[in-house]
């Protein structure tokens, strides 16, 4: 697929310098030049007036050493274009003076966080909010942010003896003092389907999403399992399609925790739906005219999926006949 990595979290070509993680990435934290994102509680420092840039701060900036004790050692992303270098910090532990807890708990949290010592502009945005208007390279430094942080507070202890680990090699590693066990970053691979079976395509929802929400259907790989037999196996657990020839499309890092998604085209072999409530609520045919009405945002049930995520990726380059 040639427009493959125009997808959101992808193809942004960053450096990620790998070869400069630890020791050499301490020394070049010390540069005036060198920069650094910040996150609260997963949720990336986003500014401008419309909240489409990812906010870039001296690593000296105060923020980062006075909002957790001790501080919360900064994660190396890489180095931009001119050799400076990129970090990311978690300020989790700031408390900001009122939350609304209950709107947070939302499908997507709608709320944004300021820290005062930060321009009014700067705040704190759920990254599926904001993530389609965001530049490629920002989203992709906010992703890999969001995962390894996120991979930080799920992975605290080791899984060989149960010892407290400790990060190393700038975030990009844990290490367990006891037994000398080392961890690496966790990523779950996910197949998401494009089943289409001549002008018609297979939508789904889960059990929980809001009104209206349809996606693609989606499952995790599993052990010892090909993206092909993975993709065959959830669409007949999930909806009783059976699937003929796969073909891959596209991938996109998912941050939510830390997925990549493998986007898939599949031939369905029959149509009659079977669906599984354990799996999913509910699944159905869309013609393309039909499909053409949901992204105008004029269909009377179904809502066009979200902007940045693969589903609506998928879908609208199936519109524009743009799959090869």
């Amino acid at each position: 697929m040639r427009h493959a990595e125009t997808v959101t979290f992808g193809g942004s070509a960053l450096n990620r310098a790998a070869e400069l993680r630890g020791d050499k990435a301490d020394v070049l934290a010390l540069n005036e030049n060198s920069r650094s994102i910040a996150l609260w509680r997963g949720k990336p420092l986003i500014c401008g007036t419309n909240l489409d840039q990812l906010a870039l701060l001296p690593v000296s900036q105060d923020l980062f050493s006075e909002a957790d004790e001790p501080p919360v050692p900064p994660i190396f992303l890489g180095q931009s274009e001119d050799g400076s270098a990129l970090f990311a910090h978690d300020i989790s532990a700031w408390e900001p003076a009122a939350l609304d807890t209950a709107a947070m708990q939302q499908f997507v949290d709608p709320t944004q966080q300021h820290h005062p010592a930060l321009p009014d502009d700067h705040r704190f945005v759920e990254l599926r909010g904001v993530m389609a208007q965001l530049s490629a390279r920002d989203a992709e430094l906010a992703a890999t942010a969001r995962s390894i942080f996120g991979w930080h507070r799920s992975h605290r202890f080791c899984s060989n003896c149960g010892a407290e680990s400790r990060m190393a090699m700038s975030g990009w590693q844990r290490n367990c003092p006891t037994c000398k066990t080392s961890h690496f970053p966790r990523t779950d691979p996910v197949v998401i389907m494009l089943i289409t079976r001549g002008n018609k395509v297979l939508m789904g929802r889960s059990p929980g999403w809001p009104d209206g929400m349809y996606s693609l259907l989606a499952g995790f790989v599993e052990p010892g399992e090909t993206l092909e037999a993975a993709v065959r196996r959830e669409v007949y657990e999930e909806a009783g399609i059976r699937v003929g020839a796969v073909s891959y499309l596209s991938s996109q890092p998912w941050p939510f925790p830390s997925s990549l998604m493998f986007g898939c085209a599949g031939e369905a072999l029959n149509e009659d739906i079977t669906v599984d409530p354990h799996e999913i609520e509910d699944a159905l045919w869309i013609s393309r005219e039909d499909m053409l009405t949901v992204f105008s945002g004029q269909h009377p049930t179904m809502k066009p999926s979200r902007k940045g995520a693969i589903a609506h990726f998928l879908l609208r380059n199936w519109l524009a006949d743009r799959l090869d």
